[in-house]
């Protein structure tokens, strides 16, 4: 069997309920389904009901979510919520950790919660530029997977999805070359085969993927796909990455 792709939109704290409904319905229009192709959007929380089985094509995430099934948490979006309204979830995103204080510990706790309620996680992971600069992006990415990982069951794990986003690159214009992608990309699968033997892995990579860029980037060995994040607002830059997948895909 051939590489299966991910082609997933992170709108982030854009477009409202009307907006999200109808990007999703513009953009189902501008791709044919094929097989190894799945293309998702991870809009506010506020969108999600009204893209719940709009078109099959497209599937939907939310943006994160808490690590309680119910209780006193006022704010809180619970995995039971999202169970009936989702395919996945990004969990640790650079933005819940560096804005939002989001611990390794806490990751975990929602990698488990979305696991038990049958959410596909998307692990977010990825370095800062000093981290990268002074030799550290191994380190941190390998703590950050094996924390993330605690107490998960082997056969689960083959469940989640990984995003390497290297937070200097998110929303920067600044992106990671090919080849450094598909380095880190090769490191995070030689470390998941001890972390979660048996279990295949797909990692997408997230940081400034645009048009110009995303073929090559998905070209990689090791790159199954990736995240966007401003190029997924406009169907012409979106529909134009997701066709570059089908180029691929075809040859």
């Amino acid at each position: 069997m051939g590489k299966e792709y991910l082609i997933a939109g992170n709108w982030k704290m854009y477009k409202n309920a009307a907006e999200s409904r109808a990007f999703v319905s513009d953009l189902a229009g501008t791709f044919t389904q094929v097989p190894g192709l799945a293309v998702a959007v991870f809009p506010p929380f506020t969108a999600l009901a009204g893209l719940r089985s709009l078109d099959g094509k497209i599937k939907i995430g939310a943006q994160n979510m808490f690590y309680e099934e119910k209780g006193a948490f006022t704010g809180e979006i619970s995995p039971l919520m999202l169970q009936e309204l989702v395919d996945y979830v990004l969990i640790g995103h650079s933005e819940r950790r560096e804005i939002f204080k989001e611990s390794d510990e806490d990751v975990n706790k929602k990698i488990r919660m979305a696991l038990q309620f049958n959410l596909l996680p998307v692990l977010c992971v990825g370095e800062t530029l000093q981290e990268r600069e002074t030799g550290k992006t191994r380190a941190k990415i390998e703590r950050q997977l094996e924390k993330a990982l605690h107490g998960v069951a082997s056969r689960d794990s083959g469940k989640i999805i990984i995003a390497y986003e290297p937070i200097w690159a998110i929303g920067t214009g600044l992106n990671a070359t090919p080849k450094q992608a598909q380095e880190v990309h090769h490191f995070i699968k030689g470390l998941w085969r001890e972390l979660a033997p048996g279990q295949n892995l797909q990692i997408l990579y997230g940081g400034s993927v645009k048009p110009e860029n995303s073929l090559e980037l998905l070209a990689q060995e090791d790159v199954a796909g990736v995240l966007v994040g401003g190029a997924s607002l406009k169907i012409e830059s979106f529909s134009a990455i997701i066709q570059n997948c089908v180029q691929l895909l075809k040859q």
